[in-house]
């Protein structure tokens, strides 16, 4: 009896062991490129190379430059209000058009969600021409309302397949009784299911709003005037010229553009924790 316990300490003792290994590699992984960063962003003088030195003095020289001497501020603005475009109408695109597909059955409804899985398949890079010579045909060359719309119509098949499956977790019981005391399907919908899919709710808009912030090849497509570009194609310009490569500069912009996403992650969280049990007790 006793070795058989002292055999469950001892494996319990290894299972944590090799837990806090795996976390402590996992967070070396993570950390590592942000402090690369910001070792290169607050480094006086321009780096040929990222370099992990906290040596010497810091200065802010770099971030100074970004706002006055190049477009940064105009890609942050045109990144900004792309994502937050895209954010609110993809989540409430994808949100009403998975409730209908988990509550509701209709004709064509199993074909479109097919059709939904078949588009999804198709990679973007596969769709960069014709994007393009659209865009040319109706004069949206440059024009933020058209990146968006593709943003927002690119996010709609897979984020609406994972908002019918979340819907469908959701017991249909609760919105009988619902409807034996009189709410109407609006009713339901707002007061009572949607409290109960805040965690995937929080998730959708935080890809969401990520998407413009980390696409290249659809803004560098699109986007031809310099003050015009998005985060990721303006940090881009910085490197791309290998006889004279900005590294300090795309550092200190790479992290300021981390900030809007961490601090909505920060704000969402608390969604993402929370259940359905939660979620019932606030309908």
């Amino acid at each position: 009896m006793k070795n058989m316990f002292k055999n469950v300490r001892t494996a319990r003792i290894v299972h944590q062991i090799l837990l806090y290994l795996f976390m402590t590699l996992l967070s070396i992984i993570i950390i590592y490129p942000i402090l690369i960063t910001a070792s290169t962003a607050f480094r006086p003088g321009n780096v040929a190379a990222f370099v992990l030195d906290f040596s010497g003095s810091w200065t802010l020289e770099h971030f100074r430059e970004l706002f006055e001497k190049t477009f940064y501020l105009n890609w942050y603005g045109n990144t900004l209000i792309i994502a937050i475009s895209v954010m609110v109408l993809q989540v409430t695109i994808v949100t009403l058009a998975g409730y209908t597909y988990s509550r509701y059955r209709f004709a064509g409804r199993k074909n479109s969600l097919i059709f939904f899985l078949i588009i999804q398949m198709v990679p973007t890079m596969a769709a960069l021409t014709a994007f393009y010579v659209l865009a040319m045909l109706i004069g949206a060359l440059d024009q933020y309302w058209f990146l968006t719309a593709l943003y927002i119509g690119g996010g709609i098949p897979m984020n609406t397949w994972l908002m019918k499956g979340y819907f469908d977790t959701v017991p249909r019981e609760i919105d009988e009784a619902a409807r034996i005391d009189g709410a109407g399907h609006l009713r339901i919908f707002a007061s009572i299911v949607l409290p109960l899919v805040k965690p995937m709710l929080a998730v959708q808009a935080l890809w969401a709003f990520m998407a413009p912030f980390g696409d290249f090849l659809l803004a560098k497509f699109l986007l031809r005037s310099p003050e015009r570009l998005t985060i990721a194609v303006g940090l881009q310009s910085f490197i791309s010229n290998h006889q004279e490569q900005k590294v300090a500069l795309f550092a200190a912009g790479a992290i300021l553009a981390a900030l809007p996403i961490c601090l909505l992650f920060f704000f969402l969280q608390k969604n993402f924790v929370s259940g359905l049990t939660t979620g019932g007790t606030k309908g």
